[in-house]
C-alpha cells in the first residue's frame, strides 16, 4: 500500500493496478527468498525485468509530433475516456472525457492543474454536471441584509480580503451593561471602525467582496445598501483560485485597497445548482 501515495501524484491513475502488480511480484519472489537467494540478486533481476518492460513499451509507443489542435484534442479525449473505463462513471465516459479535456486546455500554460476545482452536489444526474469557464464555489454563511444585495454583475471588480469585518460575538443571550459614557463610546467606536473599513472598500470601486474571515451583519447591510455583494468565510483554496483566475491580490488591510489590487471578470452571478447555491465568476 506504500506504492499508492507515491503513484497518485506522479501518474494520477492506476492505483488498483499497481497494488495488484506489486502483490504479484512479491508472490513470485517469495520462493526465492525462502530458498536463501541473496536480496541483491533478486533486486537485480527485478530491475532487469523493468528495463525489458520499458523497452517493450517504447517499441509499442505511438510518437506524437506536430499535430494540429483538433487532432491533439481528439487524442486527449480518447486518453481520458480510456482512463475512465474502470471508474464508476464509465457509462458516461464520453460526456466526462470531453469536459475534462476542455477544462485542462482552458488553463494558461503557467497555471497548475490544481487550479481545476471539482465541486460535488447532492441530487440530480451525472449528465447535469457542467464546466464553468471561471471559478465557482459554494455560497458561504450570510447575515440578514444579504438578500438585498444584487446577485449578478457585468464587468465585475473583486476585492479579495483576509480581514475580519465583524464585531466580536458574545455568548448566546449575553447582554452588555454600560454604567458610564466612556464604556458606551467604546461600543460605538467598535461599530464605527467596521463602517470605516467598509467605506474604504466601497471607495476602491469593488462591487464584489470576498473575505477569508467573517463579514458581520453591520458590514453586510452596508454593502447591500450600496449594491455590493459580499461573502465571508470563503475557503482559502477558493480564494486563491479566484485570485489566480481573476487577478488582484489578497489584502490584509483596507488602507492599501485601490483599483490596481482588485480582481476582474466579465460576469458574476449567484445561482442555484441542485440543492446548493453557488457563486460563479465567468470569463476571468
Amino acid at each position: 500500500m506504500q506504492f499508492v501515495p507515491r503513484w497518485v501524484p506522479e501518474v494520477g491513475d492506476g492505483t488498483t493496478s499497481v497494488v495488484l502488480l506489486a502483490g504479484e511480484i512479491l508472490k513470485q519472489v517469495k520462493p526465492f527468498v525462502e530458498e536463501g537467494v541473496h536480496p541483491r540478486i533478486i533486486i537485480k533481476a527485478i530491475r532487469k525485468s523493468l528495463q525489458l518492460c520499458m523497452d517493450k513499451i517504447n517499441e509499442m509507443a505511438i510518437r506524437i509530433e506536430k499535430q494540429s489542435k483538433e487532432e491533439q484534442r481528439a487524442l486527449l479525449i480518447k486518453c481520458a475516456a480510456t482512463a475512465m473505463s474502470s471508474k464508476l462513471i464509465h457509462q458516461q465516459k464520453d460526456f466526462f472525457s470531453k469536459m475534462v479535456v476542455e477544462a485542462v486546455l482552458s488553463l494558461d500554460e503557467l497555471l497548475p492543474l490544481n487550479m481545476i476545482g471539482i465541486k460535488k452536489i447532492t441530487g440530480g444526474s451525472l449528465e447535469a454536471s457542467q464546466l464553468v469557464s471561471g471559478v465557482a464555489f459554494k455560497k458561504t454563511f450570510s447575515y440578514a441584509g444579504f438578500e438585498m444585495a444584487p446577485k449578478s454583475y457585468n464587468d465585475c471588480k473583486i476585492a479579495l480580503l483576509n480581514i475580519e469585518l465583524e464585531l466580536k460575538a458574545e455568548r448566546d443571550n449575553a447582554e452588555i451593561r454600560v454604567d458610564n459614557v466612556k464604556e458606551y463610546q467604546k461600543v460605538v467606536d467598535a461599530e464605527w471602525q467596521t463602517l470605516q473599513q467598509t467605506g474604504k472598500i466601497h471607495e476602491s470601486g469593488a462591487n464584489v467582496v470576498l473575505s477569508k474571515l467573517p463579514i458581520g451583519d453591520v458590514a453586510t447591510q452596508y454593502f447591500a445598501d450600496r449594491n455590493m455583494f459580499c461573502a465571508g468565510r470563503v475557503l482559502d483554496e477558493d480564494l486563491k483560485r479566484t485570485m489566480k483566475a481573476c487577478g488582484g491580490a489578497v489584502m490584509t488591510t483596507v488602507n492599501d485597497i485601490n483599483p490596481k489590487v482588485l480582481g476582474k471578470c466579465d460576469y458574476f452571478e449567484e445561482r442555484q445548482i441542485g440543492s446548493e447555491r453557488f457563486n460563479i465568476f465567468k470569463v476571468c
